[in-house]
């Protein structure tokens, strides 16, 4: 059973994809694992044969319990009943108090059509299923888009209109764990800038002028992409602080937040996000947005977060200071663009400016360096015709 995150303790094998015998290769999805964030496709770790399944469906085992044998060539008979090698995945993103959210209009996403994809349920929907026995299918969900809620599956009598959906308490419980956490043991310092996005806004509006609304981008991609790159200078941010020293990660994998329908966030990694043009990381927000609200969500992008984006969009806050998401040494935040006076050569003129903050490690890194990554991305959003 793989981590999702440092607030994982355990999860719920919902069901397997797969079967004794089946020949499957890296990166298959091969079982379905239910936590309290929702259900992660479980991606396969080795290419080979799945030799035994150790872990029945709607088993809930706790993190790093073996849960299934895949004979890769090169385990032999003798040691085939031993638990495989797991790859040393760090845990993923953290939970701040941002969501992802587009500064302009964004295009529509066109859901699957019906009968297409799994039955929307929440973890505590899908384990009574279980345990009652009852096909999800004939359910129908009281929540966001028909999602099935643990309510759903209660008696009439004991779960009246407007009853809160019971799986929030424990993955707030699971917040407040991680984030007390890394209050406890990581040394944060703070630094904040004020950046002038008048520029890239002008320049954004002149790209979509022509382009249809489907192909239009909005200001959140290119604030993700522009942290992604400026990363790339500052290395002692993108990492993770495991057994009293700092590994730097080898690519930017860029955490975002996302609201959950119902309550929560949820941090996927954007992979390599700073070898991405602005069109991908388009069509990357959108997906994974999409995603998170109706099913489908990676292993991959629950476990490989190197470093987290907290962006507030057009609907939060003026300023966000987030928490770093144990094991990893920093969190970006941007609060939401305004149009505020601006002081240029002198004169005072409008700009849409943006308070970017950055919460690190000071194990790991000092103001000074922050400063400096801070910069660059400044000056990066300067220019948004290179990215």
């Amino acid at each position: 059973m793989p981590s999702f995150g440092a607030d994982m303790q355990d999860g719920t094998l919902s069901q397997w994809l797969v079967s004794t015998g089946d020949r499957v290769a890296r990166n298959d999805v091969i079982a379905i694992i239910e936590t309290q964030k929702g259900a992660i496709d479980l991606e396969v770790f080795t290419s080979g044969i799945v030799s035994k399944l150790l872990v029945a469906a709607g088993e809930r085992v706790a993190v790093g319990t073996p849960i299934a044998l895949i004979d890769d060539g090169v385990i032999t008979d003798s040691v085939a009943t031993e638990e495989p090698p797991r790859p040393a995945v760090p845990v993923a993103q953290p939970i701040p108090e941002s969501a992802t959210q587009a500064c302009l209009t964004r295009p529509s996403i066109v859901p699957p059509a019906p009968g297409q994809g799994r039955v929307r349920a929440t973890p505590l929907a899908r384990r009574l299923a279980a345990e009652q026995a009852v096909d999800l299918s004939a359910i129908k969900g009281s929540g966001p888009a028909g999602e099935i809620l643990a309510r759903d599956m209660l008696p009439a009598a004991t779960a009246p209109a407007g009853t809160p959906p019971m799986d929030i308490p424990a993955m707030r419980h699971a917040i407040s764990a991680a984030m007390s956490r890394s209050k406890r043991e990581i040394p944060h310092y703070y630094l904040e800038q004020t950046i002038n996005l008048q520029r890239a806004a002008n320049w954004l509006a002149e790209y979509n002028q022509d382009k249809a609304p489907e192909d239009r981008l909005v200001l959140n991609a290119l604030l993700h992409l522009a942290v992604a790159r400026a990363l790339q200078k500052s290395p002692e941010l993108n990492g993770f602080y495991q057994q009293g020293q700092f590994v730097a990660a080898e690519e930017i994998h860029l955490g975002t937040a996302i609201a959950i329908r119902g309550g929560g966030l949820i941090t996927p990694a954007i992979i390599n996000a700073d070898q991405l043009d602005l069109d991908e990381m388009m069509k990357q927000l959108l997906d994974l947005s999409y995603r998170v609200r109706n099913g489908g969500l990676r292993s991959s992008e629950m476990s490989l977060g190197s470093v987290t984006l907290s962006s507030m969009g057009d609907r939060g806050a003026e300023k966000v200071f987030g928490v770093i998401y144990p094991p990893q040494v920093a969190i970006i935040g941007l609060g939401t663009p305004e149009l505020r006076p601006w002081v240029n050569d002198g004169k005072i003129e409008p700009g849409l400016l943006v308070s970017a903050t950055l919460a690190a490690d000071h194990r790991v890194s000092d103001g000074r360096q922050g400063a400096r990554f801070l910069n660059h991305l400044n000056k990066i959003l300067q220019k948004p015709e290179r990215l």
